[in-house]
């Protein structure tokens, strides 16, 4: 039927060493105006696809050449959409890279099995991982951010709806079969006798380090930093950027040799070294002791779960007035729990699926667990599974269309920004 635009928007585009091997000898494969594109960030996206798609396409030269010529123009692409959101000033806002950074990088753990063959796969330290991928994402959201600035006020007839339909109707996809859910989160969060635990381990490391002790043999002993086996907890050398903020400021804060005092992170408390520093890189180690849940700080939340759960099965309370009071959604105080409606079948977060396949309308879960917490699930509506009629599903043909004619509109600018912008592809695919 018609296909959506897409931009070189691949989850987590990485400078990989998979990547690398294929060009020993980096080129300029493109300038567009005054911005160049590497052959070896060309190599890089082929790479990634092979990765995410399970594929060597290095082994068939007709998929490799096409894939070539795809992913060059949509970096060219790219790089027009970020001139011109430049020159709007348009910015990506840091903590919601942060947050998809961190949501990506987990993914692609949980896909090799661990940080470890990550790295492998790459050919480098998790946080120079992180850097490329960083800079992807804020790619990203900046042209986000330019399409919606440039085309949100994009508006469609009633006429328009009915011809989209009629042209395109056998081509519409099938609606799912589709849930209508509500949710309480409470988040496992360390108890007090877990976190005086971890802290009074790193307070002795500490000590330890003061009496004279090696950092890297205590490294080895002590530090609960999964990649310790293979780097004995020498991060090597780093950039402003490459690491969380908090360990960021203490590590670039030392002098050459000097430790820092206890550092709390996201991932536990940490004891940096500084090895040695070149301008704005340092050379860095760590000691971590995680702060993490222990079963019975599990144990309680799903206890608490449960009885809030009795409470609205009781008519104590309702689950709107439950889930304002208990969730840790940071939507709550917006959505009172309501997370709205989704595909049975296309749910990201699988415990959802699971849960909502079980309940009947009107009924709430056990509680279950996720990477977020524990969840309770109420099942507002169920939707089965139909072909899309103007008549039934006005709203959402209504959306498919305005969608349409949004990317008519923008592949037209498109065209106009490759006459506008000076476009010069240097290499034969």
């Amino acid at each position: 039927m018609f296909k959506l635009f897409s931009f070189i928007l691949i989850a987590g585009l990485l400078i990989s060493g998979a990547a690398r091997s294929q060009q020993t000898i980096d080129g300029i494969a493109a300038v567009v105006g005054n911005e160049i594109i590497l052959v070896s960030d060309l190599n890089t996206l082929i790479a990634q696809y092979g990765f995410q798609n399970k594929v060597n396409v290095y082994k068939d030269p007709v998929l490799l050449n096409n894939l070539s010529n795809q992913m060059l123009q949509r970096m060219i692409d790219e790089k027009m959409l970020l001139i011109k959101a430049d020159e709007d000033t348009i910015k990506a806002d840091e903590d919601r890279v942060e947050q998809i950074l961190t949501q990506q990088i987990n993914n692609f753990i949980q896909q090799v099995g661990t940080q470890e063959k990550l790295e492998e796969y790459y050919g480098m330290p998790l946080p120079k991982i992180k850097k490329e991928m960083r800079q992807q994402i804020a790619n990203r959201l900046i042209i986000e951010q330019l399409r919606q600035k440039r085309f949100s006020n994009i508006k469609i007839s009633r006429r328009e709806v009915e011809n989209f339909y009629e042209q395109y109707q056998d081509s519409l996809p099938k609606v799912d079969e589709t849930v209508d859910i509500s949710h309480i989160l409470i988040q496992v969060t360390p108890s007090d006798e877990s976190y005086q635990e971890a802290y009074d381990k790193i307070t002795r490391i500490k000590t330890m380090l003061a009496e004279g002790q090696d950092f890297t043999a205590l490294a080895k002993q002590y530090s609960e930093d999964p990649s310790v086996a293979s780097n004995n907890g020498d991060l090597g050398w780093v950039s402003r950027g490459d690491l969380v903020k908090e360990f960021e400021e203490a590590a670039f804060a030392l002098e050459d040799g000097e430790i820092s005092d206890i550092v709390q992170t996201q991932f536990g408390f940490h004891l940096i070294q500084l090895v040695e520093r070149q301008g704005e890189k340092i050379h860095v180690r760590h000691i971590l002791v995680q702060l993490q849940p222990t079963k019975a700080d599990e144990d309680r939340v799903v206890n608490r779960l449960k009885e809030i759960r009795q409470r609205i099965l009781s008519g104590n309370a309702t689950f709107e007035e439950m889930a304002l009071q208990n969730s840790d959604d940071p939507n709550v105080q917006t959505d009172k729990g309501h997370l709205g409606t989704f595909a049975l079948n296309a749910f990201q977060v699988k415990g959802f699926e699971e849960a909502a396949k079980k309940l009947k309308v009107g009924e709430i879960s056990e509680p279950f667990k996720t990477d977020f917490g524990y969840h309770i699930l109420l099942l507002n509506n169920r939707e089965a599974s139909h072909t899309l009629t103007l008549d039934t599903d006005w709203q959402q043909i209504e959306q498919i269309a305005t969608e349409f004619k949004t990317n008519q509109q923008f592949e037209k600018w498109l065209a106009e920004l490759r006459e506008e912008i000076p476009i010069d592809i240097k290499i034969q695919i």
